[in-house]
């Protein structure tokens, strides 16, 4: 169990992730006012009133209903298990490349290995009811992928889904793994057929959610996860998919992201590859073996992502902000207060940062700060966008 600090500090992230109506969009809207969140959960109902409708902000100021608190006390008690892990916005394991959504996750459940977040990744997506060569298109695909240290990010779908995961986990250890992203809480599986390929995943792998434990899987939930699979990575495959499906969306939201977009071709008289020739002819490549991608994504990594190269690669840039389907962010007022402004520590480490790239241990020396301190204040800045961080792991300002 964490330290009584720690344990607080998570405690206000939860209420900030589990209230309803709160979203995670306005979420970040607060963190960058208020800085962390229990500046939030302390904040005036006044002060709050300001971001948020009135019945809200009241809302903030009491203790937690008893459904919420029981909530909260339950996902204390899962982290008390072997790697069960939450990762809050400010933490330094949590992907930077989901900075590029306008709602990035309060909170992330995970299960599994975390060192799987620090390798390259790709997703694979494709169509639920695929054929057998699809299947063993993304599961061969999947396992090049993996051979060559890319971490293999899929949602545990039937189909394609369940196909590249399984194909990632062939390359065994000294590979690049797998992770997949729920549409359930974390402590559920579905569909139930891949209990077992889940639990190979979290032996082997990494399980990762936002929502909440005990967390069924609702319809919208399904849209909602492939924002996060289409961000997390550099790149998406798509396998198989129809004219009108799921993954073209997952497709599309990664290409607004910036990320490469993959697809195989098929026979013209199949309904699950007009999805892909759509894709192509939109503008994405057409690749026929693992190694097509490897050499395309080889050329360089994307903002907010990690590559494969000779050489260890270098801490990745945060992906630049694009729009997310799921929520809009609220604006945020003309006169609305920075953390640097409302913050004297933010504010003192945003003075110390100008255009000029500076590494950690420059501000660690300069400012004599614990190294946990300084990494939050900075990770509180970059979600606010004011500050930058380079290819090389350096910080800049971002105004």
């Amino acid at each position: 169990m964490p330290p009584l600090a720690d344990t607080n500090e998570l405690r206000a992230w939860l209420r900030l992730s589990l209230e309803p109506e709160l979203g995670a969009a306005r979420v970040r809207l607060l963190l960058s006012v208020f800085g962390m969140p229990q500046n939030i959960v302390s904040a005036t109902t006044g002060s709050l009133a300001r971001y948020l409708d009135p019945a809200l902000a009241a809302r903030l100021r009491q203790p937690p209903e008893p459904g919420l608190q029981a909530a909260i006390d339950d996902t204390l008690d899962w982290l008390r298990a072997d790697d069960h892990h939450l990762l809050t916005l400010a933490d330094p394991l949590y992907p930077r490349t989901l900075y590029a959504l306008t709602d990035p996750p309060p909170v992330l459940y995970a299960h599994g290995r975390l060192h799987i977040l620090e390798r390259p990744m790709l997703a694979i997506v494709g169509a639920r009811h695929a054929t057998a060569d699809g299947e063993r298109n993304a599961r061969a695909f999947a396992r090049h992928l993996a051979q060559q240290g890319w971490c293999v990010v899929s949602g545990l779908a039937s189909g394609i889904d369940g196909a590249a995961h399984a194909g990632a986990l062939e390359a065994g250890e000294a590979g690049g793994g797998t992770l997949a992203v729920l549409g359930t809480g974390i402590d559920r599986v579905y569909p139930p057929s891949h209990h077992a390929l889940a639990h190979r995943i979290a032996s082997h792998g990494l399980l990762l959610s936002e929502f909440p434990l005990g967390a069924p899987g609702l319809r919208f939930h399904f849209p909602q996860r492939n924002r996060i699979v289409a961000a997390l990575g550099q790149g998406v495959l798509v396998v198989e998919a129809a004219a009108r499906s799921g993954s073209l969306i997952t497709a599309r939201l990664a290409g607004e992201m910036g990320r490469e977009v993959f697809a195989i071709p098929g026979s013209i008289h199949s309904p699950l590859s007009r999805g892909c020739h759509a894709l192509i002819r939109q503008g994405a490549k057409l690749v026929e073996s693992g190694q097509d991608i490897v050499e395309e994504l080889r050329q360089g990594a994307l903002p907010g992502t990690r590559t494969v190269p000779a050489a260890q690669p270098a801490t990745p840039d945060p992906a630049p902000k694009a729009a997310s389907p799921a929520s809009e962010t609220p604006a945020r007022p003309a006169d609305a207060t920075p953390p640097a402004a409302a913050d004297p520590e933010a504010k003192a480490l945003l003075e110390r940062i100008g255009r000029d790239p500076v590494d950690l241990d420059t501000l660690r020396r300069d400012l004599d700060w614990p190294i946990d301190r300084l990494q939050h204040q900075l990770t509180l800045l970059e979600i606010s966008g004011l500050i930058d961080r380079t290819a090389d792991g350096r910080y800049r300002s971002g105004n």
